[in-house]
């Protein structure tokens, strides 16, 4: 099924849309989190008046509580989240593994240890080809999850785009695992395919998802394969490397692979220079927590590249500082409030405060690729790109 149509390319960048039942989604374009049926501290039609036109649930979560069948039986997670525009799901495998994979951020990753009496746990029990065994965070209970589930907890929910089941690899997996569990991940999506096959479920649009960490021959192997499979799009998912010059480098190494006619999503990337550079390469679709999850603690995206384009509003410079987040800023905070105004919420805990700013990241986000969008369609992209690199504004580069 073919959802995807290029308008322009600039270089490697190009525009385009995706075709979904609930809305036409321009790229590039970033995709909010919103987990647990929502984009934390922010209304759908708040999201809505942003510009974005899509959001992500996640299977994983959604499946523990409240359950599939309970969103299912109240609507499907559209009616359920009051959201009307496009929603893609995560198949769950990224938290899944990231459990029994060693260490990351538990709020990233959006769980808690689990423990029984006076011993920790581990969350995953077993590996199989069948599927994964693990626990609950929440409770502790033993849970399975295999392709067949995946895909029957995200048709449920109503999903337009749903992602593969897949093992994701951490860096420091060795070579012969990154192997092993790739070609899994390849026979995993063989099942979601059939899955689709067998439940009438196959006008649903399916992306397959590209492993093989590092590895380059591994990464050109999953490329042919996820390319070569009755997919709507491909996601590029696992361990992209330890820093972004390899990180950079894996991506090319993907997207010079992949097939010129389907979308592209690079999962869980949100930095700003990782997406311009990851445009420049070909990708479309972006997901991430970081610009709610800065929101969170009070951290506003700005143009200040020394400062990883953040300022943070709880330290003592933003006190006394009666301007904006960003002078020109369109956004709710930047239009009516002062940086002394949500150091103050941010520092007190008030929920205001972590709405303001999140609105304003979410904002600039918008902005960001609202931007890209409109340099590649005027063949400028590099020129965009490199300016907002040296720490230009991004809706005043001309």
């Amino acid at each position: 099924m073919s959802i995807f149509s290029i308008d322009r390319i600039d270089g490697r960048a190009r525009t385009g849309i995706v075709t979904t039942p609930h809305a036409d989604v321009e790229t590039p374009a970033f995709i909010p989190l919103a987990s647990r049926a929502s984009v934390k501290s922010m209304l759908a039609e708040e999201v809505k008046a942003l510009g974005y036109k899509m959001v992500l649930g996640n299977a994983y979560h959604l499946f523990l509580s409240p359950g599939h069948e309970h969103i299912k039986s109240l609507g499907g997670l559209h009616r359920f989240m009051e959201w009307d525009g496009a929603l893609i799901t995560d198949s769950g495998g990224f938290q899944i593994f990231s459990m029994g994979h060693g260490r990351v951020a538990d709020e990233i990753k959006g769980r808690a240890q689990v423990s029984v009496g006076e011993e920790r746990q581990a969350a995953i029990l077993s590996i199989e080809e069948e599927g994964v065994r693990f626990r609950s965070y929440i409770d502790g209970a033993e849970r399975f999850v295999s392709p067949e589930v995946s895909m029957d907890v995200q048709a449920a929910l109503g999903s337009d785009i749903v992602l593969a089941f897949d093992e994701c690899t951490p860096f420091h997996a060795g070579r012969d695992y990154t192997a092993q569990s790739m070609e899994r991940t390849h026979r995993w999506l063989d099942r979601c395919i059939e899955w689709r096959k067998k439940n009438g479920d196959e006008d649903r649009a399916l992306f397959g998802i590209v492993q093989g960490g590092v590895y380059r021959d591994l990464r050109d192997a999953s490329a042919e394969k996820i390319s070569s499979a009755p997919v709507s799009g491909i996601a590029i998912g696992g361990s992209l490397g330890k820093e972004k010059e390899q990180i950079y480098e894996v991506v090319d190494w993907v997207t010079a692979k992949l097939p010129e006619n389907l979308p592209r999503h690079l999962l869980g990337i949100g930095e700003v220079d990782d997406l311009l550079a990851a445009v420049a390469l070909g990708v479309d679709l972006f997901d991430c927590a970081m610009p709610t999850r800065l929101g969170r603690h009070g951290m506003a995206l700005a143009a200040d590249p020394n400062g990883r384009w953040r300022i943070d509003l709880r330290k003592a410079p933003a006190r006394d500082q009666d301007i904006p987040i960003i002078d020109g800023c369109g956004c709710g905070a930047c239009n009516k409030y002062s940086r002394a105004y949500i150091h103050y919420l941010v520092r007190s805990s008030e929920m205001t405060g972590v709405r303001l700013v999140t609105n304003h990241n979410l904002f600039f986000m918008a902005k960001l690729m609202e931007g890209m969008r409109k340099s590649i369609a005027e063949g400028r992209f590099e020129q965009y790109r490199e300016a907002v690199l040296d720490g230009a504004v991004p809706w005043e580069v001309q």
